[in-house]
């Protein structure tokens, strides 16, 4: 009697949205229960690179091994049931890799289920929004990688908080442990010690603010607690070694009682501490290649500022400390510039030999004994 043709476009935007995915390391599959000569049109008009394609038959004839292998390259798997979907997630995730689900309709639940991100938008069955993760509000998968970018940015600067943290601690406790060892007072009033404290974490406050290197953004990074270990050992001792200088500085050339030993280790840990922000938030060369965000350069600088400006106010005398010379800022002076440039060389040292380390063992199920709350957050449904 006739035909009727129905023409479904993708969004306009949707080719530059799997290129912005793509350049986040993201590999994006179509599993759907059309017929696969729609899904490879549709894959080919979006410009997205096809590996091949299987069909739910090709899966039902695979074994495990035999479907891990020809998943890893296939694009599309077309005609597969809601169980197939599930199966295949399953499977891709089994090396370690994290896998979302995008899906809208009441076939996609088991694989929302099964991912270890399941996506779907505001307008799919209650099904799939009640078996998802996520609910995006827009039907645009630029929203994932704006939010695939935003959280590794998150990612990067919270690692940056933790390697300042460790690596500065570490340091100071060395370092008042080891002048603890030949001095006849403490090297520094507990008060003294968490002022110092204080300071240095108001001027960490304005990292969220702070930029992230574009090749951090171009792969997800993971929690390595041995990274961080190396990290605060080299960096903190490093730190202990000029806080051992001031000290030879401040006995050997000015004579220092305990009040005015107590003020220059005050003020050159404040300052080092706090001035190698910088190099420690990138490996590239910090300002030259890499540069702060003015809220964390702003809040750096007046942290320091204030450590240099506390000594000579009215809040001295009860905090323990006194008047340092002009003999002692001119050494502060010298030190610091050789200090941000030993902890560069550092840096190259560091980074170099962490691309040599051997990659932990597959975190597997360890790492995922149930990826959300959502056990929790329906328990009494």
């Amino acid at each position: 009697m006739g035909l009727l043709a129905f023409r479904d476009r993708p969004k306009a935007d949707a080719a530059a949205s799997l290129a912005r995915l793509a350049a986040l390391g993201v590999t994006v599959k179509v599993a759907t229960g059309d017929n696969p000569l729609v899904a490879q049109k549709v894959v080919g008009d979006l410009g997205l690179p096809s590996g091949g394609t299987l069909t739910g038959i090709d899966v039902d004839g695979m074994d495990d091994a035999q479907l891990t292998a020809a998943a890893e390259t296939a694009t599309v798997f077309a005609r597969v049931s809601p169980e197939q979907k599930a199966r295949l997630v399953g499977l891709l995730r089994h090396p370690g890799r994290a896998v979302g689900f995008l899906g809208d309709g009441v076939n996609d639940a088991l694989a929302l289920h099964a991912a270890d991100v399941g996506i779907s938008v505001d307008t799919a069955s209650d099904v799939a929004k009640d078996a998802a993760d996520v609910v995006l509000l827009e039907k645009d998968l630029g929203v994932l990688a704006d939010g695939i970018t935003e959280g590794r940015r998150i990612f990067a600067n919270t690692i940056k908080y933790v390697l300042m943290g460790t690596s500065s601690n570490f340091g100071n406790m060395f370092s008042a442990a080891g002048a603890s060892a030949f001095l006849s007072f403490l090297p520094m009033l507990p008060s003294q010690i968490l002022l110092n404290n204080l300071l240095y974490d108001a001027s960490r406050l304005a990292i969220p603010t702070d930029h992230v290197d574009s090749e951090q953004l171009r792969r997800p990074s993971h929690w390595d607690i041995g990274f961080i270990r190396r990290f605060m050992l080299l960096f903190g001792l490093i730190s202990s070694l000029f806080d051992f200088v001031t000290f030879a500085v401040m006995l050997g050339v000015f004579q220092a009682g305990p009040n005015l030993f107590r003020t220059g280790w005050f003020v050159e840990s404040l300052a080092t501490q706090t001035l190698v922000i910088f190099a420690v938030r990138t490996r590239r060369v910090p300002f030259l290649r890499s540069r702060p965000s003015w809220q964390l350069t702003t809040a750096a600088l007046g942290i320091v500022a204030v450590g240099f400006v506390i000594p000579m106010t009215p809040l001295a005398g009860p905090l323990g400390f006194t008047p340092l010379p002009i003999g002692f800022f001119l050494v502060l002076l010298a030190m610091v510039p050789v200090y941000l440039v030993l902890i560069e060389l550092g840096k190259l040292m560091f980074y170099a030999e962490h691309e040599h380390v051997p990659p932990r063992p597959d975190r597997g199920t360890a790492r995922r004994i149930h990826r959300r709350a959502g056990s929790f957050s329906r328990a009494d449904r």
